[in-house]
């Protein structure tokens, strides 16, 4: 008797467990989250135009040549403006070295348009010098009638010819 009231507490004690149990209940997935994706990275740009401190970046940004009048040395509001750029560019890369060149139109003896050539390059280095660029960093030559820009015996050859050219000698980024 033992064993079968044992065998009914048993029985008992499993209904009442089947009955206290929840019945499973599926539950709905769990919705996915949208897939979100990093906008793509915006590639840098790369510089456009010449790379600073170069002999490009002088000749586009700045400019390389004044001009003159017809027998003058002295410098017109343009070849100023000019020369302030110049002095700026200069200034911000205080390792580049300049050779001012003068030179003059077709007209005139050799040695009166080497002396007119040289009197504008110096012109011109002294307002660079004024501006605040070193001395020591501009050199100055002439080249008198004999590097002509324009060959033609015009005017507009002429006026083209009567300048002076900064050349970048060292210290400009290549």
């Amino acid at each position: 008797m033992r064993t079968i009231a044992k065998v009914a507490a048993f029985a008992l004690v499993a209904v009442m467990a089947a009955c206290a149990s929840k019945p499973k209940v599926e539950e709905a997935p769990a919705p996915t989250p949208p897939v979100v994706t990093a906008p793509a990275p915006t590639p840098t740009p790369l510089p456009s135009g010449p790379l600073p401190g170069s002999l490009d970046d002088f000749r586009v940004t700045v400019g390389e040549r004044v001009f003159f009048g017809y027998d003058r040395y002295d410098l017109s509001p343009e070849a100023r403006a000019t020369l302030e750029k110049q002095a700026a560019w200069l200034r911000r890369y205080p390792t580049v070295r300049v050779l001012l060149a003068g030179s003059a139109d077709e007209r005139g003896t050799r040695e009166y348009n080497l002396a007119l050539g040289a009197r504008r390059a110096a012109s011109a280095k002294e307002y660079l010098v004024g501006l605040g660029v070193p001395a020591g960093r501009v050199e100055t030559v002439s080249y008198g009638k004999e590097r002509p820009l324009d060959p033609r015996q015009t005017e507009e050859a002429h006026s083209l010819n009567r300048n002076a050219h900064t050349q970048l000698v060292s210290g400009a980024v290549s």
